[in-house]
């Protein structure tokens, strides 16, 4: 069943900005998947991350889980599905320190955020974690890696 941005914040209760097409269908991606300055990687692709052996999993209650606040205190990214079918936890060992958790479901979940709009998850695991850009700043004479702000 294709979601829609309207339906999701319906369901959800969770809004969008105003510029933000609402009968837009929300694609459902299995694969590397980006939000603003999150990433969801299936967890198969993960090298440098794992599982704690003693991970405790949460059940995605109906109002979501807020997994980032963007830069400055601004808007959240939000992982939401249906009752019981999604699991989130953040018992992850990342020697890069970039990992906020990890998500496994059976069927669709969500990500959904106020500027971005929503983007769809398609049953398994995934690593949920910040992104980094490289910078360069030739006026200073510097480079190097920063997180993303969104």
């Amino acid at each position: 069943m294709t979601m829609t941005l309207a339906q999701l914040t319906q369901r959800t209760g969770l809004d969008v900005l105003d510029h933000l097409e609402r009968q837009v269908a929300i694609p459902v991606v299995a694969g590397l998947q980006a939000q603003g300055d999150l990433i969801v990687i299936p967890f198969d692709l993960v090298d440098e991350a794992q599982l704690s052996t003693a991970a405790q999993w949460l059940a995605v209650p109906a109002a979501g889980i807020e997994l980032l606040r963007s830069a400055g205190g601004g808007n959240p990214h939000t992982l939401v599905a249906d009752p019981g079918t999604c699991e989130w936890t953040t018992d992850v060992i990342d020697p890069e320190h970039l990992a906020l958790g990890v998500l496994r479901t059976r069927q669709p979940a969500y990500l959904i955020h106020p500027e971005h709009g929503g983007s769809g998850i398609a049953t398994g695991t995934y690593l949920v974690r910040r992104q980094r850009e490289r910078v360069n700043r030739p006026r200073l004479a510097t480079s190097g890696v920063q997180l993303v702000a969104d």
